[in-house]
């Protein structure tokens, strides 16, 4: 069975954003990356179904040079080989990114059984890349499974909807997108990493369009971190410090 997994370079959360001088984007110097969490699990997923049926695993993302590094993690892992299509930097629009993975898709000989998506990035969450790879080839897709299983020539994915499941099935080829909490994403050990650096990474270089969206600025959320506050000195500090106890339910 051969798989695609499809990845996007994120900044690790938690981290503190700025922006560009000009709002537009968001300064990365001093940022660390990774993929999103849903995406960890996709490349578990991958990569436990090929050890049940046999098969290879690609990684495909579109990013820049840099990108290299998040695949080789998820080659360590136990992915076959993978596919950087590379970008000067800057984020691409939703219907570039998706035209770009499409024609790599369609140029690779091999004619992918399953490829498996994040639910969503972890940055922009757009939630819309993949039902547009799906729909530019033609496959059925199932999103959002929190379970999944493959037999008889069709996957199987159950989506958690409030307090029940609902199942859905599709014929392969298809395309599925997965939900954190599918599976348990194992770490790269050392072996793993030693091999990773043997496994091949075609780098392409990713051909532009012409964004149909245009981004005019962004804006980071206040943040709801306070500094400290001096209620006062000695005695005089005490009503305030009481006040602040009702407030947070220490004193009735």
């Amino acid at each position: 069975m051969d798989l695609l997994v499809c990845l996007k370079r994120v900044p690790i959360a938690g981290g503190t954003f700025l922006l560009t001088p000009d709002n537009r984007d968001v300064e990365t110097k001093h940022l660390g990356f990774g993929i999103s969490p849903h995406e960890e699990n996709a490349v578990e997923a991958g990569v436990q179904l090929v050890e049940q049926m046999g098969g290879s695993l690609t990684l495909l993302t579109l990013g820049p040079t840099d990108a290299e590094e998040q695949l080789r993690s998820q080659l360590a892992i136990g992915a076959s080989r993978a596919i950087l299509l590379e970008t000067d930097g800057q984020d691409w629009d939703p219907q570039a990114t998706a035209a770009a993975l499409v024609n790599a898709i369609n140029a690779e000989e091999t004619k992918f059984d399953l490829i498996l998506f994040g639910a969503e990035s972890a940055d922009s969450a757009g939630y819309q890349i993949h039902i547009r790879v799906a729909h530019a080839l033609n496959r059925p897709i199932i999103t959002n499974i929190k379970a999944m299983t493959i037999s008889d020539g069709t996957v199987k994915g159950e989506r958690v909807v409030g307090s029940e499941r609902e199942l859905y099935e599709a014929p392969l080829p298809a395309i599925v997108t997965v939900r954190d909490g599918l599976n348990i994403p194992r770490y790269p050990s050392v072996p793993g990493r030693i091999q990773s650096r043997k496994k091949p990474v075609d780098i392409k270089k990713a051909e532009p369009r012409v964004p149909k969206l245009e981004k005019l600025h962004l804006t980071l959320a206040p943040s709801k971190s306070k500094s400290a506050e001096i209620l006062g000195q000695g005695e005089a500090a005490v009503p305030a410090l009481i006040e602040v106890l009702k407030q947070i339910g220490v004193l009735a």
